[in-house]
């Protein structure tokens, strides 16, 4: 238990540190440059304290749980031989943690309502929910594909910068063709993807594979999944607007 309390206490520090700049930037700006007093202060320090103790407890989670939950499934399927299910759990993994991020459905939500304000698709909540789904949609299943081949490059020890090199040649190439009220959506898509709970799990996939694959560097094979995460969506979502 001292052990818990005292890792629990380095990253409480830690947290606090980390957002002693945000703090410090939003107090200059307010007393220096705006020169007024903050609105509705007990507000803010309250919220202040809860966001401290929910990224304490949030990467404290991380430490006890999803890292070392990523790492012995890789273990695991490396010791089961099976590429099959290694390449289906890597898809599962990356449809399912992007589906339900919260600031994807934001933007989808955000762009099912634009589009139907511009007459692209019908303005009716059952159009714009529709819109939305299929955009949620195909951006989990490139996020899912993403991880696919980039846990197939782990194990097959392939370059990664001529798959991101490829990757970005065809989203230059895609772009001039691809509708331009999708293009904004696209490139936004490939950034909002990569979320706080994707993060972790498929570093510490990449990272357990790349350990306990004989003759992989974690160093250089373990890493570079995300890139993968945020590249893909690009793609999928030009093509997905030129389909509909």
């Amino acid at each position: 238990m001292p052990k818990q309390l005292s890792s629990f206490w380095n990253v409480l520090k830690e947290s606090l540190r980390d957002l002693a700049p945000i703090l410090l930037v939003i107090a200059f700006f307010q007393f220096v440059v705006v020169k007024a007093p903050i609105p509705d202060l007990g507000s803010l320090i309250v919220g202040t304290l809860l966001v401290v103790m929910g990224l304490t407890l949030f990467v404290r989670g991380l430490e006890l749980g999803l890292f070392p939950i990523g790492e012995a499934m890789a273990y695991a399927f490396a010791r089961k031989g099976s590429l099959f299910w290694l390449l289906l759990f890597a898809f599962a993994l990356g449809f399912a943690t992007t589906i339900a991020e919260p600031a994807l459905i934001a933007v989808a939500d955000e762009a099912a309502q634009v589009a139907a304000e511009g007459k692209l698709i019908a303005d009716g909540e059952a159009a714009r929910a529709g819109y939305a789904l299929g955009l949620r949609v195909t951006v989990a299943v490139s996020v899912g594909f993403a991880i696919l081949i980039g846990v197939l490059r782990i194990v097959k020890g392939w370059p990664l910068h001529y798959l991101i090199i490829a990757g970005y040649l065809g989203v230059l190439v895609m772009t001039p063709f691809a509708p331009r009220e999708i293009i904004g959506i696209a490139y936004d898509s490939g950034g909002v993807t990569t979320s706080t709970i994707t993060v972790p799990l498929v570093t510490a996939l990449g990272v357990g594979l790349a350990m306990s694959i004989k003759g992989r560097n974690p160093m250089v094979d373990g890493f570079g999944l995300i890139a993968f995460a945020s590249l893909t969506p690009i793609i999928f979502v030009m093509a997905y607007g030129m389909i509909i």
